[in-house]
This record gives structure tokens, sequence and C-alpha cells, in this order.
């Protein structure tokens, strides 16, 4: 009886080895390729914007990474980035149906590796760590040639990884160069210039947009917008008729891209002089606005209003060369940039001339987002005082913020109705679209004064070439929005990811609160530093005499104690500091002994309390 019984235990435990085996065997042919994303911000499930680019390669695309895995193995930042970078394309690869071909390589140096990285425009930086320089980029190529790169896969901008993996793939999917159709009313592409009396350059930002894109011209009059035309850029519309807008509503409620740059007063719109009567020139209106347009999507931007700021305020020359700070020209610093739009993502400043702003009803049917915002120290002024203007400290005249952040520039989204909801205010043989087909995406900006080259390089003239220098990232942006919304939709839908490093959150409080108290003993000692500064030019200005290179026995004193308490306040700083490093130190002995010996321990006793469990039922 025990003999069989052992055998039958044999016996089964083959079977079941065996039913093991079959089993993983069977999940590997039945569930390949299902994964399962169980991360907080679900950082390994792609968009479905990107999976559809993916699923609409039509040729195959090859993607090299190339990665100093050797040059970095003293740089764990940048290994663990790699990482995330091999698995979200490896991610695209599983996606792909075989499109996609992935080739990992690490470009020792003199390599040929390196040569082809070198090719390849792949940017090799020095750590200073390693001698050798560092590679973490992606180079593509499609069928005909084409090749698109990313020369260093910066971890400061791994929010948008997906973005820019998608992006490059699309582009190589879809090679065609995109097409801008540009509407203005002003000297934008160069040309005679009255004022000089000679003829203008184009100015830099379109320079740089030909270089990109295929620049169209279209007139200020044109009834009618192709569908071969990518985006519709128009530059301050000021005197456009209703046919044009007409033209533009149904161009982008048929699915068409469109950058608007609208202004209650354009600096570069100077209007012709009339020797019989100078002053019409100064009265003449600056502004443009298209609120007949905007306003059927629950949107307004007013034509009479600018805004002044005091904390972005730039500094000019004013009277006597004296610097001043003009409220009217401001320089927006990240705090005002938006940092989760692809756009904005990344730019350090924006500088812009008597900016508008744009405002946004309750029942809205667009979606607006924000991309760029005043500060809270600004306040709208009426625009009609810049006619007049001479010295920017007149702008402070009952200058009042508001406390409020004013919307300078925006993404508008979503399903919108026509402006002309009676019909084209023209025959047209085209059909009349009463609301978009699909939802529409128009970037929306109140100054066109950003692409002015003033307010955002300098130029210098070097045997004929004009070299910029820039100071401000008014081009990065208008090239970024262009980029964006020549994309497919399905690549301007895909969301910003969440970041792969997660913050060690309760160190982050112990160092908010610890700084907090640095900074309240610090301002301390500032203030009793200015009271004994205070009270020693008060001692040396009532003396009498002339010695004043000689100290008196009060100054001393005072001096002395003002010593005496700088070391004490000082020493309570450093005890703040060490306090802080302290508490972060007791956190993670804390950490150390739950996770190698409390958590052990638990495990231990949950695995006696289960067998005395067991033997328990076993003996009743």
């Amino acid at each position: 009886m025990e003999i069989s019984k052992s055998i039958f235990g044999r016996l089964g435990l083959v079977a079941i080895i065996a039913i093991f085996i079959i089993a993983v065997s069977l999940s590997n042919i039945l569930f390949r390729g299902i994964r399962l994303d169980l991360t907080e911000n679900q950082l390994y499930t792609l968009s479905e914007g990107t999976i559809r680019i993916l699923e609409n390669i039509s040729e195959p695309i090859n993607l090299y990474f190339f990665f100093s895995d050797r040059g970095t193995a003293d740089t764990p930042v940048l290994r663990t980035y790699s990482i995330r970078v091999r698995e979200m394309l490896q991610e695209f690869v599983q996606r792909s149906g075989g499109k996609l071909r992935l080739t990992v390589i690490d470009p020792l140096p003199f390599s040929e590796d390196e040569d082809r990285a070198a090719e390849f425009g792949l940017q090799g930086i020095n750590l200073g760590i390693s001698s050798e320089p560092i590679y973490m980029g992606i180079a593509g190529t499609n069928g005909i040639g084409d090749e698109e790169t990313i020369s260093f896969l910066d971890p400061g901008k791994e929010t948008f990884l997906e973005y820019d993996l998608a992006k490059l793939i699309d582009t190589l999917a879809n090679p065609q160069r995109p097409s801008i159709g540009l509407i203005s009313n002003l000297a934008i592409n160069g040309g005679f210039d009255p004022a000089t009396q000679q003829m203008a350059e184009p100015w830099l930002v379109i320079s740089q947009i030909q270089q990109l894109f295929d620049l169209r011209n279209l007139p200020a009059t044109t009834t009618n917008i192709d569908d071969d035309i990518s985006i519709l850029m128009v530059v301050h519309p000021k005197t456009l008729t209703e046919a044009t807008v007409y033209a533009i509503d149904q161009f982008i409620l048929r699915g068409g891209k469109a950058v608007l740059f609208v202004d209650p007063y354009s600096e570069a719109d100077m209007p012709a002089a009339d020797p019989n009567n100078p002053a019409a020139a100064m009265m003449a209106s600056r502004a443009s606005e298209m609120n007949a347009l905007l306003n059927a999507w629950g949107v307004s931007m007013p034509a009479d209003e600018f805004i002044g700021d005091d904390r972005f305020a730039l500094t000019v020359s004013g009277f006597g060369n004296r610097p001043v700070r003009h409220l009217g020209l401001i320089g927006v610093d990240d705090s005002g940039i938006n940092t989760d739009d692809v756009i904005t993502s990344g730019l350090r400043s924006l500088n812009f001339g008597y900016t508008g702003h744009i405002s946004v009803a309750e029942d809205a049917a667009a979606t607006v987002t924000p991309l760029v915002q005043s500060s809270e120290a600004a306040a709208p002024l009426s625009a009609s005082i810049l006619n007049f203007l001479r010295d920017p400290e007149q702008l402070r005249v009952d200058f009042a913020p508001t406390a409020k952040r004013y919307t300078i520039a925006a993404r508008i989204q979503g399903n919108v109705p026509s402006a002309f909801p009676e019909g084209p205010p023209e025959p047209t043989e085209t059909e009349h679209l009463t609301e978009s087909v699909s939802p529409v995406n128009v970037i929306l900006v109140a100054d066109t004064d950003l692409l002015t080259d003033r307010l955002w390089a300098q130029i210098q003239n070097f045997f004929g070439q004009r070299i910029p220098t820039a100071f401000a990232s008014n081009a990065d942006f208008v090239i970024n929005a262009l980029d964006n919304l020549t994309g497919s939709g399905d690549l301007i839908s895909i969301r910003s990811r969440a970041t792969y490093a997660k913050p060690f959150t309760k160190v982050q409080e112990l160092r908010r609160e610890a700084e907090g108290r640095f900074r309240l003993t610090e301002e301390k000692l500032q203030n009793e530093l200015q009271e004994t500064e205070s009270k020693l030019s008060e001692l040396q200005a009532s003396r009498e005499d002339s010695s004043v290179m000689i100290m008196t026995p009060e100054q001393e004193a005072a001096l002395d104690r003002f010593q005496e308490e700088r070391l004490r306040i000082r020493k309570e700083l450093r005890q703040v500091q060490r306090g802080l490093d302290q508490q972060i130190e007791d956190l993670g002995t804390w950490l150390k002994i739950i996770n190698i010996g409390l958590t052990p321990v638990i495990i231990t006793l949950l695995s006696i309390i289960y067998l005395l469990l067991k033997r328990r039922r076993h003996s009743h």
C-alpha cells in the first residue's frame, strides 16, 4: 500500500510538471504580445494616436538607437533613461506589425559605428566623467532615402518621448514637405521699405519657415483656400473682406489647421505718412482682430486693449538713455509658459510687444488651453495711449495690477460651429459647412510683434550674410506650432507622458520645510544686519568731532553685539541644514530597516502562522 502511494505520488508529480510545461507553452503561443501595464501613469501604454500612426506605416522604416553603453558605465541617470527609451522603441516595433526595424548600436570611440552616428548628425557630449563622447540619439530612414534624427535624447524631455518618437516615424512615413499658406497685412516677406527708401529683407522667422516648409503667399483678398494647404498662417488680418473670413472659416471647419496672429497695436504696422496731415498717421489704427470668426467658438480678443505686466516688463532705454522697465514690452519666462504642451515645452523665454489678451466665454464651444500667460502683476491698458507715447514711464500712471493672469497665446480645439450660420456672404460653388467635420486645431496668438526680428534676435552682417543670434525663443515657438500642426491628427492627439523616474515626495517635502525655515532665519539675519548698520550710521552721524575713521566705544560695543548675534544666527542656519540632513538620513535608515529587516520578518511570521494552521487542521 505504501509503495503504491509512493508511485502514485511520483506519477502525480510528473503529471503536474507536464501540465505546467504544456500550460507555459500554450500561454506563450496563445497570449503572445498581450501585456498588462500596472504602472501608475500607464507608462507602457501607447496613446491611440501613436498606435494609429504605427498601424498606417506603408513601407518599412529603419530605426537606429545609438547609445554609448560602455561610456555611461558611471552615469546611472542616462543608463536608466536609456532603458526607458529602449522599452518604448520595442513597444513601437511590437505595434508596427513588422514595419519598424530597430537596431541598437554602441558607437565606441574611433569605430565605424561612431562615424555612422556622426554622418547622421548625432551629437556626442562630454560629461567630464569619461574621456569618451556620450551618444544617446536616434536616426531613422525610409525606403526613399529620407533621414530624420533626434540628435540627443534629453532626460529632461522625458514627458514628450512618445511624441518625439512618433513625430520622427510619422515624418518618415509621410515625407511630403508640408505647405504653409500665408496671409498677412504686414511687410513680413520684405520688399520696399518707404521709411528707409531701401529694399528690406524678409523677417528672420519667415526665412526659417522657408527652410522647413513650402511657404505660399496668399492675397489678403483670397476667397478660396486649397485643400493642399497644410496650415493657414494669418498675420495681422487688418483689412480682410467678409468673403476672405468666410474662406478661412470653411478651411478650418473642413479640417484645416491654422495659426492666427492678431494684435491690438502692431508696431510693425506703419501707416503711410500724409505730408498734408502728419497727425493722421499717428492716429491711424494699428489693430487687427478676427472676432467675427472667434466669437462663434466662444473666444474673443479685445481690439483696443494691450497687457501691461510689471513682473515681465523688459528694460529699455528711456529719456537720457536711462534704463526703464517698459510695461508694454514684456519677456515671459517659464513661469508663464505652458510646459505641458509640446509647442511651448522647453522654451526659455518669449518676448511680446503690446500684446492683447484672449478671453473665453463660459459656454464656449471650443476647448481653450493657454500656452502663454502674463504674470499676476498685470492689467489691461487702453491701446489709444500708445499713439502719443513718448516716455514708457507714462504707462505707470494709474497702472493697477489686477492679480489676474491673462492669456496671450492659446490652443483652440473641439467641434465648433461656423461663423456664417446663414451661409456664405457671396455665392460659391463649394459646399457650405455649418460646423466642423472633425475637432479643429488652431493656435491663436494675441500679438504680431513677437515675429519681428528686434524682439528675439540680434543680426550681424558677415560678408553679405545675415548671422542671427537669438536671445529669446520666439522663432522656436512659431516653428514648434507649425511643426506640431503639420502632423496628422493622430500625432497631435498624443498626450505628454508622466516621467519614468518617481520623485521621493517625502524627501522633497522635508527639503521644502527646511528651506522655509532657512529663509526665515536668513531674513532675520538680514533685518538685524540692516538695523545694526543703521545704528552704527546714526552713532557716526551724531559725533561732533572730526575723527570719523575712529570708532567710539558705543560703536565698538554695537559692532561687537552685532558680530555675536551674527555668529549665533549663522549657527542656527547650520543647525537647520544639519537637521534637514539628519531627517533624511533617519528616513533612509527606517526604510532600510523596513526593507531589509521588517519585511522578511513579516513574511516569516506569516509563513509560520500558515504552517501552524495547516498542522492544526491535519491534527483534527
